[in-house]
């Protein structure tokens, strides 16, 4: 489980292919401080174990699912990642609770410049617009976010000059895909709606 608050972006070093298995390798430097084996870490989100740590890099290989529902399946070496270590028992909870499971990929349908700060308009699934409620949360890369606005299939969130600094989220351009992840709680209310009583 992450809060959705990144923590450093990395460089994706190198993608292999190996008997039909994707490997990233991640350049992260002091970020890996405390970092073992089996270690999960959301890279733009996505939930990943370390296999691997070799001289400021780490190693994490993707699942065919995980290439499917996530934007992952068009990275390319020379990408940055955003990086976020999992919660520990005591640590703040700066953003909201994300599980680093990818719900959607979303595109960037507007960036608007509003002095240092930028507001985004996402397309996003229908089956997923459901879940998202103003002044709500939605992870997108692996950043915790509030919902400004939404409509049929789009939603807008605000960046603060911090964020553009610090996440991958402030070098995107229209037409670029993002990770959606929805605020879990919003799925566990649904759940519980439905279910007999």
């Amino acid at each position: 489980m992450f809060s959705g608050i990144v923590e450093k972006m990395g460089r994706l070093e190198k993608i292999e292919t190996k008997q039909g298995k994707v490997y990233f390798t991640i350049r992260a430097g002091g970020f890996l401080r405390g970092v073992k084996i089996g270690s999960s870490i959301a890279c733009d989100g996505v939930c990943l174990t370390v296999i691997k740590i070799t001289n400021g890099q780490f190693t994490v290989e993707l699942m065919p699912e995980t290439l499917r529902l996530t934007r992952f399946s068009q990275s390319r070496a020379g990408d940055q990642i955003n990086l976020e270590k999992s919660l520990k028992v005591g640590d703040t909870i700066g953003g909201h609770f994300v599980m680093g499971h990818v719900d959607a990929v979303g595109l960037v349908k507007q960036i608007v410049n509003q002095g240092p700060d930028v507001s985004l308009v996402i397309k996003a699934p229908k089956k997923i617009i459901k879940y998202l409620a103003y002044k709500g949360s939605v992870s997108l890369n692996g950043v915790s976010l509030t919902i400004g606005q939404s409509g049929r299939d789009w939603f807008k969130v605000y960046l603060i000059g911090h964020t553009l600094k610090i996440t991958n989220l402030g070098k995107l351009l229209v037409g670029d895909k993002v990770n959606l992840e929805v605020d879990t709680i919003a799925r566990y209310l649904e759940s519980l709606l439905r279910k007999p009583t």
